[in-house]
């Protein structure tokens, strides 16, 4: 009997459910080319009759050599991985531009701030830093916030982080901070985290990171979403004007929806429920038009202010406070459109803080110094060749005209006979000292020395402003964070010496996390450089709990529903959510839905199961009585209401949840987070409440 040669020439039609496909000789099932569907190629462009088998001497012989088709196939998948990031390696991504408020001139010649109201493209990816590509998103982390922008002047790149500080003040030091930080090489675990011993010995032995510290180990490094956290340039840039007038400047991201981060508990349990909860978080958001916006706001000084200022400018581990200099809003940064390939751009962008257009100019900082020398490095290697600026996502959109030419995947080389400057040909591109990029010419003198400045040398007066400026949860937090990172942390010494850094930091903050991992005898407080100030006054800048919204618009709110339910009260909720600028998911037993007791269906978003409290900012039980009664002995359900109170959430319920209240632990009447709802008018007062986000009032009578 003749066998079929390919899935043209069978007959045989199998129905799978909504799918018609054709069914090849071995059972096997073929989707074939019919009228506007495309013919599948080879890279090539060579037509694929068949990609289900390959090519074999009869049905069961061994495969042909010759199966270019295949040979091509397994050769691409093969190669398709490229080196990860060393640090950073899991981000996300997003387009959008980039628009400025006013003029800039009086300070920059750089193009992008000259003109109001115009916008220039822009791509910006998030991170974590610690944790494989693979590894999840609510780990307790630094935040990467790097944006490029493509303007018409060649691209900007400011390549920051969510925190305006980082743990080293050399670049030379970056690989021992970041071997410290991954996981250790004997035993290649812990994965995404700090809680182990190599980090803590290593920041243990660097007194420099210890302002780091205090940042890492509060609520900034658990933000709830990327559109909720602020991002910054980190270093001390310069602004150079057309007269060659330079003006210092530090860059702040702020976003428009307000500060927010989750609680501990809440991020162990996400990264378990959803560990793409950023990710997904950031596409929803664009995908549903509720475009994530920043503004840009500088930092500017002069001279003789860095010169007066308490601390080093250049020094990466300190800040100014906003007090004594307040960010000026310069511009907006809108997301409105998510990558169509993620490999394409979010893996394959290549940020470097080399990359600025005349009139932004660098610092001495050192760290910065350093990452200017080292992104192109670690570019070329990650993306095979000095090529990769040709990548759609890296090549600028400004015009751009160069003799740099060949090397692996070149697309754009010279065209004409001059490949070089200076020629007789009158062919190829010339500098321009009139438009060209010049660094300022900053007088500088001295010798040629290792040596780190004086300057640099107090590591303790900032950590501790940082920490006087928390409100008493978040200084809570700190402490709740550093008893559990230090409890991971085998060698009791490296405890007993961090405890001794704390004293330098605050006394009762280094007592109460002694006591909690057990240390009988407190340790001296360490050598310090420099004592610590106790007369830098709180910068309430410096608190996301003061800094909160004062809107609930952007957050989502998880509503229990069960069958029987009163559809009018749901509406009145959705109606107050909308009217908020808020989402309203739909959580039930069945992914299906429930009926209400009105007769009409409900769709759901979430089963149960798969939809815990842990995903939403507030949360409503819209339940009736017989429902209650068996929610109240699901186990995920009593975990949705206990977990949306221990995380110090807003619960909407009415009054038939009564026993599924009670089975969870939580008192109708408990606080005033527990708003009863019976018709519009409370629903609106209960999307009113969720403006504050948490009650903080609550955490010390949760116990997590």
């Amino acid at each position: 009997m003749p066998k079929k040669a390919s899935p043209a020439d069978a007959t045989a039609v199998a129905e799978i459910h909504d799918q018609k496909l054709v069914r090849g000789n071995g059972g096997e099932l073929h989707q074939v080319a019919k009228g506007k569907v495309e013919v599948q190629t080879t890279a090539l462009g060579a037509p694929i009759a068949d990609d289900h088998n390959t090519l074999k001497i009869g049905d069961r012989g061994p495969t042909l050599i010759e199966d270019f088709h295949f040979r091509e196939k397994i050769f691409h998948f093969d190669h398709e991985r490229i080196p990860e990031r060393v640090v950073h390696a899991r981000g996300y991504g997003a387009h959008g531009f980039f628009e400025t408020y006013e003029s800039l001139a009086k300070y920059t010649k750089a193009d992008i701030f000259q003109r109001p109201g115009e916008k220039t493209p822009a791509f910006v990816r998030f991170s974590t830093v610690a944790g494989s590509k693979g590894s999840f998103d609510l780990a307790r982390d630094v935040r990467g916030f790097a944006v490029k922008l493509y303007t018409k002047e060649g691209n900007w790149d400011l390549v920051g982080n969510n925190i305006p500080v980082f743990f080293i003040q050399d670049a030379i030091r970056f690989p021992d901070m970041v071997h410290a930080v991954k996981e250790e090489p004997d035993r290649a675990f812990p994965q995404a985290q700090s809680a182990h011993d190599n980090f803590w010995d290593f920041i243990s032995l660097t007194p420099e990171s210890m302002h780091m510290i205090m940042w890492i180990m509060s609520d900034r490094a658990i933000p709830r979403s990327f559109r909720f956290m602020q991002g910054f340039g980190v270093h001390t840039f310069r602004l150079v004007n057309a007269k060659d007038e330079s003006t210092f400047v530090k860059f702040i991201w702020k976003p428009k929806l307000g500060m927010q981060s989750v609680v501990w508990n809440e991020a162990v349990k996400i990264n378990g429920a959803d560990p793409d909860f950023h990710r997904r978080d950031l596409w929803n958001a664009i995908q549903s038009g509720d475009f994530p916006e920043w503004e840009l706001c500088v930092q500017l000084f002069d001279q003789d202010f860095a010169d007066s200022f308490d601390f080093d400018i250049l020094d990466p581990t300190k800040i100014i406070p906003e007090e004594i200099i307040e960010p000026i809003p310069v511009g907006r940064l809108v997301l409105d459109r998510m990558p169509e390939n993620f490999f394409a751009e979010t893996e394959q962008v290549a940020f470097m803080t080399q990359n600025v257009p005349p009139g932004i100019d660098f610092s001495n900082d050192p760290l910065l110094q350093g990452r200017n020398f080292s992104y192109l490095d670690t570019q070329l290697k990650r993306l095979g060749s000095p090529n990769f600026t040709h990548l759609p996502i890296n090549a600028p959109k400004c015009p751009f005209h160069h003799f740099q030419q060949d090397g692996h995947m070149a697309m754009r080389n010279p065209a004409g006979r001059a490949n070089y400057q200076p020629n007789s040909w009158g062919e190829g591109p010339r500098e321009s000292p009139e438009r060209g990029f010049r660094s300022f010419a900053d007088a500088e003198e001295g010798q040629k020395v290792r040596l780190r400045a004086e300057s640099f040398a107090d590591h303790y007066s900032q950590a501790r402003q940082f920490f006087i400026s928390q409100t008493e949860p978040e200084q809570r937090h700190i402490a709740m964070a550093l008893t559990f990172e230090l409890s991971k942390v085998e060698t009791p010494v490296i405890r007993e010496r961090m405890i001794s850094h704390l004293l330098n930091i605050d006394e009762t903050l280094a007592t109460t996390v002694a006591d909690k991992l057990g240390i009988k005898t407190m340790p001296a407080p360490a050598d310090a450089a420099v004592p610590t100030r106790d007369d830098l006054e709180p910068s309430p800048a410096l608190s996301i709990i003061n800094n909160g919204p004062d809107t609930f618009k952007g957050r989502k709110i998880g509503v229990l529903v069960s069958d029987g339910i009163d559809s009018g009260l749901l509406q009145a909720v959705r109606d107050a959510a909308q009217a908020e600028g808020a989402k309203v998911e739909i959580v039930a037993r069945r992914v299906g839905g429930v009926e209400a007791g009105d007769g009409s269906w409900i769709e759901a978003n979430h089963m149960i199961d798969g939809g815990p409290s842990v995903l939403f900012d507030a949360v409503v039980l819209l339940v009736s009585e017989e429902g209650a009664e068996m929610l109240s002995r699901d186990a995920a359900a009593k975990d949705f209401v206990s977990d949306a109170f221990a995380h110090l959430k807003f619960i909407g319920f009415v009054a038939g949840a009564g026993p599924l209240l009670a089975s969870a632990g939580v008192a109708a009447d408990a606080d005033e987070g527990l708003i009863e709802l019976t018709g519009g008018d409370s629903a609106r007062s209960f999307v009113e409440a969720c403006r504050k986000l948490r009650l903080w009032a609550r955490e010390s009578a949760v116990k997590l």
